[in-house]
Order: structure tokens, then sequence, then C-alpha cells
């Protein structure tokens, strides 16, 4: 990472973190609509899509045997029509997933479609662009400790940009957002390998309703919530020491060492952009590795001192 782009990224950051500015990232929409719409979704999904307190929400598509397939938002459109919202490179899986079950049920599951996300953060009013902006958004839970909304449109980042007028921040910046706030992305630290109350109790909270029927997957979600969401390999944040060079940080997959032993791997990171700003990581852990608990980042040659960390509380 050159000087300049730090500088960008950090300046970003700021602007993030003061409202003064929005990122602009891609998502893709894959559209479920048909008399049966509700009722199947609400057999495949963690939420209540029927009784959903707004109109938008988080909620995880689960595989047979209690894993992750996605973790998305979803947004009731109307009775008969949803779309389900993820990140690039998670509708192919979840159209399968969806396409798998869908038996004599008459809804139809559309191919996907890229969107804008307008992200802005620590904002409590709602970006808005007329007509264009789908407002369901508005009551979605953002993550943990953020305060913020996101606006979905239906045109790519730099028609989006034109259309707000505005300069957008590098999307590292808000990468770097989310992971300062220990909030997974699906494919990195969500993966058919994680179990969802490995994300935590906020993601948990936020994307599964445990007073609704049945649906896919539902057994060990429950089971787990029921023993107090106990899990093998909960996500941590790791902030790394500040002596970490400008623009370097642990590479994904770089080992996680206590007292010589690995408890994890690096799912996600960001490098360090300056003294105040150390390099941070996001990554699985083994559930005996306490917040406080000094820990080491190798990446080849290179070993990084860090800290696990308690992201910022839910606000």
């Amino acid at each position: 990472m050159t000087e300049d782009s730090v500088d960008a990224v950090r300046s970003g950051y700021d602007a993030l973190c003061d409202g003064r500015s929005v990122a602009i990232v891609p998502r893709e929409v894959v559209a479920v609509r048909g008399p049966d719409a509700g009722r199947y979704l609400q057999g495949q999904l963690s939420q209540d899509v029927i009784a959903m307190a707004g109109t938008s929400a988080w909620s995880f598509i689960l595989e047979p045997n209690g894993r992750v397939c996605s973790w998305l938002r979803v947004h009731r459109i109307a009775d008969d029509e949803y779309r389900l919202e993820v990140e690039p490179g998670g509708s192919d899986a979840l159209v399968t997933r969806l396409r798998r079950f869908l038996l004599r049920t008459d809804a139809i599951i559309s191919e996907p479609e890229t969107w804008s996300m307008v992200a802005r953060r620590w904002s409590p009013e709602l970006i808005r662009l007329g007509d264009e902006v789908n407002d369901a958004l508005s009551g979605t839970p953002v993550g943990p400790g953020v305060a913020g909304v996101d606006a979905l449109l239906a045109m790519d980042g730099e028609d989006a940009a034109r259309a707000l007028d505005v300069v957008p921040v590098p999307p590292a910046a808000l990468e770097r957002y989310r992971i300062a706030h220990g909030v997974p992305s699906l494919g990195a630290e969500l993966t058919a390998e994680t179990i969802p109350g490995e994300a935590g109790a906020w993601v948990i909270e936020n994307s599964v309703c445990f007073t609704k029927g049945c649906y896919t997957g539902q057994e060990l979600v429950t089971r787990i919530h029921s023993r107090g969401g106990n899990v093998p390999k909960p996500i941590r944040l790791l902030i790394l020491d500040s002596s970490a060079a400008l623009g370097t940080g642990p590479a994904v997959g770089s080992q996680i060492l206590l007292d010589g032993a690995v408890v994890g791997r690096v799912t996600s990171s960001t490098p360090s952009l300056g003294a105040a700003y150390p390099a941070l990581a996001l990554g699985p852990l083994a559930r005996a590795v306490e917040f406080g608990t000094a820990v080491e980042v190798v990446d080849g040659e290179r070993v990084f001192p860090a800290v696990v960390t308690e992201p910022p509380a839910a606000q």
C-alpha cells in the first residue's frame, strides 16, 4: 500500500467515523417472487420473514447440518415479493441452496443482480434519493457498535456517486470500519465450516427468531442457544502492535499463536495506517482465549504481537 493510498484510507475511515462521507460498495440482490414466496422463505431463513419487526432484517440461510450457507439481509417488498441482499460472491451459493428445496412451490428465484450499497456511519438519517432508495433498509441494524444506515440502489457505483453528488471514501475505509467493529463477512468469517453462534451474540440476536416455526438447520442453532451460546471458535477482533510498518498487516490465513500453540487463523485484516491506526484482524479463536489475551500473528517470517479485544458495544 502506497503512502497516498494509506492517506486516502485513513481520511476515509475518519470521515465514516464522524458521518462526513459515505462508502459505495457492490451488493448482490436475489428476488424471490410468487404467491408462496413468504411461506417458502419462512421455512428456509432463520428470521421470521412473515412477522419481521420492520421491512428488513438480517438472517441466516443454513445447510441441513446447521452450518452457514449465507448471511444476508432480507427485504420484504410485498407479501409475495422479497429481496435477499448478500456480499459480492455470495449469490451463487444462495441461489443454488434456495432452488434445491423449491419443490411444488409457487415461487420464482431470480438470477442475481449487482446493485450498489451506499453506507453512512454515525448518522441517524437514511440517505435519500427520492424513489431510487429502497426505504426498507432504514430499519436494518448495521452491526455491533455501529450507528448508521445503508441504502440499496439499483445502479452501479459510479452512477450512485453521481446521483448523490458525492465522492465516496475508498472501499478499504469501510472494510477497516467493519473489522474494527467486529462485523463478520460472508466468505471470510462466515463459511460452510461456521456455526452461526460463532459470529457472536449480536449477530444471533438480530438474525435468528427463536419463536417462529421450523426452518432448515434450526436444531443446531437452538441447541447452542439453549446452552448459553458456548461455541468452539468464536470470532474475535485482534489489535496488532502499533510498531507494524505503515501499510502492512498480516495476510488472510496467517496463524494466531498463544504460547506457541495455534489457536486460530486470520480471516480478515486491514493494514496499519499509522501509530494511531494499528493493523487489525478478525479470526475464529479457541474459546479458551479470553479478551485481553496477548497473542502472536505469524505471517511467514513476520510476527505481529497482538491483543484479543472486545469490539465497541452495540449502540
